[in-house]
């Protein structure tokens, strides 16, 4: 026997049979919590504007409504 039918028959013993859509589950599941971690953190701020919008105020009225950033861009 050559050495290239022993490499052939080596890889084939070697050869792995599995569900490969099985083994690489844990990945989607991995990257599906990042992405949810993700979009808590994008979702924590919502409507972060107008949670300050007293204070906004306050500064357009003492430095005048047509004052450059008065209002959060508004």
């Amino acid at each position: 026997m050559n050495l290239v039918a022993q490499l052939a028959m080596a890889a084939a013993e070697a050869e792995h049979h599995g569900n490969v859509a099985a083994e690489t589950v844990i990945y989607g599941i991995i990257a599906a919590a990042i992405f949810a971690v993700l979009a808590l953190v994008t979702l924590s701020y919502r409507n972060v504007a107008n949670r300050h919008s007293a204070k906004a105020e306050a500064w357009a009225d003492k430095h005048g409504k047509d004052a450059h950033g008065a209002g959060h861009g508004h």
